[in-house]
C-alpha cells in the first residue's frame, strides 16, 4: 500500500473555483510570505487567490500517483517570481514536502531566482527548526539528506511544524538535470506528493529536435525527472506561451489547463510604451545602426540623446537615493554577439569620460555651454512626460556627480568563463551593455532607458518579447523612461501588443471556465512579420495567413459520414432559420443555376453556421480559426455588420468529382462561367464584394465515376479586404 506522507492541511470549506480538483488552505507560511513583502491588502490577497486556484488545478497532496501539467501565463517582468513562490509557500501549508524549481539557462539566472526565493521564503535567519530544506543543483551527494527529510514527513509522530519541505532549485541544464536525475532515481519516493515550477518554461524545457523524430537533450532530462517522480503537478511559468501551446497535444509537457497572471495596478507594459502617440518609444534611425558596411565609429546622435536623457533622470534622482528610489539604470542591448558589446562599451566610456571633463572646464568655456544646452534638450524632452521634474538648474548642478557615480558594465561571457553579476547596492546609476544574458529572465532594476539597435532578427514573437525589459512595475517612474528602437522592431512591438491582448483574452476565458487546453482550438493574431515562436518545437503544423479578398472553403471534403450528418442537421437548421428568398440579380430557368439569397447579421453567420460547421483535415481546421478569427475581430468594431449568404441551387441535386484523397480545390466546387447565349456569370459573382458573404452548396462526392458521398454541405466564404488580418492557427490539435 502507497505510504503518504502525514499532517495533510485539511481543505478550506468554500466553493472550489472552476477547474480545481481540490480547495488548498491558506496557511501561515503563504500569509507570512506576503506580509514579508509588505503589499496592499488588495495585492496580498490577489496573489493569494491565484496562488491557491493554480495549485488547486494540480494534483491534491493525498495523491498517489499521476501527473498534472499547468500553464501559467504572465507578462514580461510582470512578477512571475512572486506568483509561483507563493504556490511553493502554499505547497508547505498543505502537506507537500517536495518542490523543485527548474530556472535559468545561465548561472546569474539562476543564483537570481535563487536569492529571491530564499529571501522570499525567509529560509535562512528564522529560529526554530527548519521549515525548508534548500538544495541548489543537487547531485549524488545530497542522497542522506533527502532521505532523511522525506522519512520525516512520512512518520505520522514528526510534528508538521518539525518537518521541512524539500527545495530543490536546478539549472535548466542537461548535466544538472542528469545529475538531479541521478539523485530521484535511487529514492523511494511512492506517495510522495511533488511540485515542479518550469521557469522561462518556453526556453530551453521543449523538444527543439520534434521535426527531426528525435529528442533535445534538456528536454529528454525534464521528461525523466518526471518520470522517476510518481505523482508529480508541473507548473510551466511564461510570458511568452505561444510555443508550449502550440505543442503536440499528447506531448508530456503539453499543459492541460492554464491560469492568467493579471499584474498589479503599477505595471506598464506595450499598450503604454507603445501608446498611440508614442511618448515613451523613439525611433533609431537607419544611419545610425552599425552594418557590415557601416561599422560603429563616433557614438551616433540618438544613442547620444539616449544617454543624454538617462543622465538628466540620474542627476534629478540622485538626491532621493534611497529605499523607495533604489536605483536609475540603462539598458544597451546591441546584439546577440559579444563584439559589438565592446565597442559600445568602449563608445559609451569615453562619452562620459569627456563629458566629466568638460564639466571640470570654467563655466564660460564654450564647449562646455553646449554641453549644457544638448542637456536642457534631454530636459526638455522628459519634462513633457515628468513635469515634477526639479528646474534645469538643480539638475545642471547635480549632472556632475551623476556621470561620476553611474557604473558602467560589460554584461556577457567575452574574456571570462561566466557573466558577471552586478551587485546593484554598489551604485545608484547603472549602464549596462549586453546582449542575450539580458534578453529573458535577468532583471534590470529601475531600468528607464533602453537603446537598442538591433533588428527583429529571425521574427519570433515570443523571442521579441522577451526583450522587453523595459516592461515592469514602473508607474511610479515612467515618466523617466524612453525606449529607442529600429522602426522594423517598433513596429513589430506594436504588433505584438494586439496579438497578446487577443491571446490573452482566449486563454482569460478557459481559465474562467476552468476548461482544459485540450479542447482549446490554437489561434492567435499576428503580424506578418513575425512568427508565433520557434517552428523546431512544434509537431503539428500550424498556419500563418490572412484572407482579403478571396475566398475560403475546405479543400478535404470526404469527410465520415457522422461529420456530414452532423453537418447537414446544423446547416438545415440555420437555411430554415433565415429569410431566404429567390435571388433576381441573375434570371435564369436552369435549376442549376438558381439560388436563393439573405442577409443576417454577421453574429448570426459566425455563431449558427460557422462555428458549428465541422472540418476533418488540420489544414482546413487551421485556416476556417483563421477566418473565424478575422470576422471575430472585425465584429468587436462592428457589432451591428450585416452578412450576405446565397444557398447555391437548392433545387438542384448536383455533383462534384474529387480525388481519391477526398480532396476537392476552388475550381471543383465553384461551377465556372457558361458561353451560352444567357451566359452564367460563374458561382464567383455571387458575391456582395463590401461585405463577408458565404455560400452553402449541397453536392454529391463521386471518385472515379462512383458516388462516395451523398448531399454533403461545403460551406464557402468570401472576406473583404478591409477584414485584412494576419492570424496564426493550429489545426493540427482539434
Amino acid at each position: 500500500m502507497a505510504r503518504r506522507p502525514a499532517g495533510i492541511a485539511a481543505p478550506l470549506p468554500r466553493q472550489a473555483a472552476p477547474g480545481s480538483l481540490w480547495q488548498p488552505v491558506i496557511g501561515s507560511e503563504a500569509i507570512e510570505l506576503l506580509r514579508h513583502k509588505r503589499l496592499s491588502d488588495d495585492g496580498a490577497a490577489a496573489i493569494q487567490e491565484s496562488a491557491a486556484l493554480i495549485l488547486g488545478r494540480c494534483l491534491p497532496p493525498n495523491s498517489n500517483n499521476g501527473q498534472r501539467t499547468g500553464l501559467v501565463v504572465g507578462h514580461v517582468q510582470s512578477g512571475k517570481t512572486l506568483s509561483f513562490t507563493t504556490v511553493i509557500a502554499l505547497a508547505r501549508d498543505n502537506g507537500i514536502p517536495l518542490v523543485i524549481v527548474a530556472a535559468g539557462t545561465k548561472n546569474p539566472l539562476l543564483a537570481q531566482t535563487v536569492d529571491r526565493l530564499l529571501s522570499d521564503l525567509r529560509v535562512n535567519g528564522i529560529p526554530g527548526p527548519p521549515r525548508w530544506l534548500h538544495i541548489r543543483n543537487p547531485d549524488l551527494t545530497s542522497r542522506q539528506t533527502v532521505e532523511h527529510a522525506i522519512e520525516e514527513w512520512r512518520d505520522p509522530t514528526v510534528p508538521l511544524a518539525e518537518k521541512a519541505t524539500l527545495l530543490l532549485t536546478v539549472m535548466k541544464q542537461h548535466q544538472r538535470l542528469e545529475n538531479l536525475n541521478s539523485l530521484l532515481q535511487v529514492l523511494d519516493l511512492t506517495g510522495v506528493p511533488s511540485l515542479i515550477i518550469d521557469d522561462e518554461a518556453d526556453q530551453a524545457s521543449l523538444n527543439n529536435r520534434v521535426n527531426q523524430n528525435a529528442e533535445s537533450t534538456t528536454y529528454q532530462r525534464l521528461v525523466a525527472l518526471r518520470r522517476h517522480l510518481p505523482c508529480n503537478s508541473f507548473l510551466q511559468y511564461t510570458a511568452t506561451p505561444q510555443a508550449p501551446l502550440l505543442i503536440n497535444i499528447i506531448d508530456v509537457l503539453s499543459p492541460q489547463f492554464v491560469k492568467v497572471l493579471q499584474p498589479g495596478d503599477g505595471y506598464v507594459g506595450g499598450d503604454v510604451i507603445f501608446a498611440e502617440n508614442r511618448p515613451y518609444a523613439r525611433v533609431i534611425p537607419p544611419g545610425d545602426i552599425p552594418a557590415p558596411n557601416n561599422p560603429l565609429g563616433d557614438p551616433p546622435g540618438s544613442l547620444l540623446e539616449a544617454l543624454r536623457i538617462f543622465f538628466v533622470g540620474v542627476a534629478a534622482g540622485l538626491p532621493t537615493w534611497g529605499p523607495a528610489n533604489p536605483n536609475r539604470s540603462m539598458l544597451v542591448h546591441p546584439s546577440r554577439t559579444t563584439d559589438p558589446h565592446y565597442q559600445y562599451f568602449q563608445a559609451i566610456n569615453a562619452v562620459v569620460g569627456e563629458w566629466r571633463r568638460m564639466f571640470t572646464l570654467p563655466e564660460i568655456d564654450r564647449d562646455r555651454q553646449d554641453l549644457l544646452e544638448d542637456f536642457h534638450d534631454a530636459y526638455r524632452d522628459l519634462i513633457a512626460t515628468e513635469p515634477d521634474l526639479p528646474e534645469f538648474a538643480a539638475i545642471a548642478a547635480n549632472l556632475p556627480r551623476a556621470l561620476a557615480r553611474t557604473f558602467i558594465r560589460e554584461v556577457n561571457t567575452r574574456g571570462q568563463r561566466r557573466t558577471p553579476e552586478i551587485e546593484w547596492n554598489q551604485a545608484y546609476a547603472w549602464i549596462l551593455v549586453g546582449g542575450q544574458s539580458m534578453d529573458r529572465g535577468f532583471t534590470v532594476k529601475e531600468l528607464t532607458v533602453t537603446y537598442m539597435p538591433r533588428g527583429t532578427g529571425v521574427g519570433n514573437a515570443d523571442t521579441l518579447q522577451q526583450r522587453a525589459r523595459f516592461f515592469g512595475y514602473k508607474r511610479h517612474y515612467i515618466g523617466f523612461c524612453r525606449v529607442y528602437l529600429e522602426v522594423a522592431v517598433l513596429n513589430a512591438f506594436e504588433a505584438y501588443v494586439a496579438h497578446e491582448t487577443q491571446m490573452r483574452e482566449e486563454l482569460q476565458t478557459l481559465d474562467d471556465t476552468g476548461a482544459s487546453l485540450a479542447g482549446w482550438k490554437r489561434r492567435f493574431v499576428l503580424d506578418a512579420a513575425l512568427t508565433p515562436c520557434r517552428n523546431n518545437v512544434i509537431s503539428h503544423d500550424y498556419v500563418q495567413s490572412s484572407y482579403s479578398d478571396s475566398w475560403f472553403h475546405p479543400a478535404f471534403v470526404r469527410m465520415d459520414e457522422t461529420t456530414i450528418a452532423l453537418n447537414q442537421a446544423d446547416v438545415d437548421a440555420f437555411i430554415q432559420g433565415a429569410p431566404f428568398a429567390a435571388d433576381t440579380s441573375f434570371r435564369t430557368t436552369k435549376t442549376a443555376q438558381r439560388h436563393d439569397v439573405c442577409d443576417v447579421p454577421l453574429r448570426s453567420l459566425i455563431d449558427d453556421l460557422l462555428l458549428k460547421y465541422r472540418v476533418e483535415d488540420a489544414d482546413d481546421t487551421s485556416n476556417l480559426l483563421g477566418v473565424l478569427l478575422q470576422l471575430g475581430e472585425w465584429l468587436k468594431d462592428h457589432p451591428d455588420d450585416t452578412a450576405r449568404v446565397y444557398n447555391m441551387r437548392p433545387r438542384f441535386a448536383g455533383n462534384r468529382t474529387i480525388s481519391a484523397q477526398g480532396r476537392i480545390t476552388i475550381g471543383g466546387l465553384m461551377q465556372g462561367r457558361t458561353d451560352a447565349a444567357d451566359a452564367y456569370p460563374g458561382d464567383r459573382a455571387f458575391v456582395d464584394r463590401a461585405r463577408v458573404t458565404a455560400q452553402i452548396h449541397f453536392t454529391d462526392l463521386r471518385v472515379a465515376g462512383q458516388r462516395v458521398r451523398e448531399r454533403v454541405p461545403i460551406l464557402a466564404v468570401w472576406v473583404p479586404a478591409d477584414l485584412d488580418l494576419t492570424w496564426v492557427a493550429q489545426g493540427g490539435n482539434r
